[in-house]
């Protein structure tokens, strides 16, 4: 009985989905809204991504947000998976507390704070606020993200295949490139899959730490969207849902594809 759709399971169901996408449905399509109101459908049309990619300011803070996103999504990858097989590997050494929650801090701190800590240590150096900043904050609130998806998958990896590779002269770090990265590289992809996402969404900490010519998306919207929403912000929204979707799929398939050659061999 309990394993049985009853009313009252698809209702809830129905209702939570309904609850989550509904308004990002609504979003969808009143982007191709003729008006310029967002509540009153006057027609399907396209004009709105045509000056959407006419504002200059819109393409700019996009473009800022791609290459922060790319850059510090990139790099966190690498360094969060240095440290979940630091974490994963040497079960003991000195500082390894200390280590654990510094990795693991900004799960559970407030961005707020984070933003405002990164704020006052680029004022205390005096490094100049811009792109840079932003990539380096990101870095940091994302890297522990990886960290944790990565060291999920490493916590199940039989590491005795990486020892045999070993015996049989392979050096520490290739037999770490050749047997265990390919291994764990679904969970390496889903890391740079979310912390990419985290660093496109993300506001509070990018208004902190940005200056002058490091505009995000987020933060340009956001200043926009105070004044009034537009269908030319609806249609910079379908966008980013666009691209999200379009690489959480890719990557999906891509794993999917490669658990199947893994299979297969």
């Amino acid at each position: 009985m309990s394993g049985r759709w009853t009313w009252f399971n698809i209702t809830s169901v129905v209702f939570g989905f309904a609850f989550l996408y509904l308004p990002i449905v609504l979003l969808i399509v009143y982007s191709f809204n003729e008006s310029r109101l967002v509540t009153v459908w006057a027609g399907f049309s396209t004009k709105w991504y045509v000056e959407m990619l006419s504002n200059q300011g819109l393409m700019d803070a996009a473009w800022v947000t791609i290459r922060v996103a790319l850059i510090s999504a990139t790099i966190a990858t690498v360094l969060g998976t240095m440290a979940a097989v630091s974490l994963t590997r040497f079960i003991r050494f000195k500082g390894r507390t200390l280590f654990t929650g510094m990795v693991y801090a900004p799960l559970v701190m407030p961005e707020v704070i984070t933003g405002l800590s990164l704020l006052l240590l680029f004022v205390s150096i005096d490094f100049a606020r811009g792109f840079w900043t932003v990539t380096l904050a990101h870095i940091t609130f994302s890297l522990c993200f990886v960290a944790v998806v990565v060291q999920s998958r490493l916590v199940t990896f039989d590491q005795s295949l990486e020892e045999a590779a070993q015996d049989l002269g392979c050096p520490p770090f290739q037999a770490f490139m050749k047997v265990t990265l390919p291994v764990i590289f679904p969970a390496v992809i889903a890391g740079w899959m979310l912390a990419f996402t985290l660093s496109l969404d993300d506001l509070v900490i990018a208004s902190f730490t940005s200056g002058p010519g490091a505009t995000t998306l987020p933060m340009k919207i956001y200043s926009q969207v105070r004044l009034g929403v537009t269908p030319e912000i609806n249609a910079v929204c379908t966008v980013l849902i666009g691209i999200v979707t379009t690489g959480v799929i890719v990557a999906a398939l891509l794993n999917k594809r490669r658990a199947v050659q893994v299979e297969s061999r």
